[in-house]
């Protein structure tokens, strides 16, 4: 919708996490609070007109996995993953666009009937993102440096694109760092919106949840601290000047 503002999608059961997370997007962004709406799916539903009501969506990280076995999930993981796939859904139809990150891109990949497994995951901290040559090419990621550092910690991820979708980021240890369906809806496997200190703030919240040793948050937060992530962000200010409130 012309003029109407983007909105953040919330999926954190982690109160503070999550409104440091909605920070760190509309810093990165560059938007004002009027700019930048939010909505909390794991504590609502999403209204079924919310793809008409916005200009575009930005889906933030969760503790949550795809790959949980469906007995393991809660009344809420599976609602908000209903909901969460009718966005994705709008997004694929060109009614909307929209960004999913991390868990999100676990969504959208099993949405296309592509595989997410246990078989990909990156330890916490920084990695090194190679773009392909349609990543380049792309309106939203194509003026990032080709290779660029970026935060991870996911325990899941996808070894191939899914069917339908085109590769525009990739590196070792987890192939598919990010792609594009049709040219509306974009989903990256890291998280382009944190800096390092913003990072390191979250990690503290789950350095209880397997991410990495609990004994070792110092050293993990030491190597995010040092790290550089200038271009992540650079791609959330293209996503917003493309699809955002003008």
């Amino acid at each position: 919708m012309i003029g109407a503002p983007l909105l953040y999608v919330c999926v954190r059961p982690q109160k503070g996490a999550a409104e440091a997370e909605y920070e760190s997007f509309r810093t990165a962004m560059r938007l004002e609070p009027h700019q930048l709406a939010s909505l909390d799916l794991v504590r609502e539903t999403a209204p079924t007109d919310v793809a008409d009501r916005y200009s575009g969506f930005v889906v933030g990280g969760s503790p949550f996995n795809v790959t949980d076995p469906e007995s393991s999930k809660t009344d809420v993981q599976r609602r908000l993953e209903a909901d969460l796939l009718g966005l994705a859904e709008a997004a694929a139809a060109r009614r909307t666009a929209a960004l999913f990150t991390c868990y999100g891109i676990g969504v959208v990949s099993r949405m296309l009937g592509g595989d997410v497994s246990r078989g990909h995951p990156e330890d916490t901290g920084p990695v090194t993102v190679h773009l392909t040559e349609d990543g380049r090419a792309d309106p939203i990621l194509g003026g990032l440096a080709r290779s660029f550092t970026a935060l991870t910690a996911h325990k899941e991820g996808s070894g191939a694109v899914p069917p339908g979708a085109t590769l525009l980021a990739t590196n070792d240890g987890c192939p598919v760092q990010a792609y594009r369906v049709g040219d509306r809806l974009y989903a990256t496997q890291f998280h382009p919106e944190p800096t390092t200190r913003a990072f390191t703030e979250r990690m503290a919240v789950y350095r209880d949840d397997g991410y990495f040793p609990a004994s070792d948050f110092d050293a993990v937060a030491g190597r995010v601290l040092a790290a550089s992530v200038t271009e992540p962000v650079r791609m959330l200010r293209a996503f917003a000047q493309a699809f955002g409130p003008g």
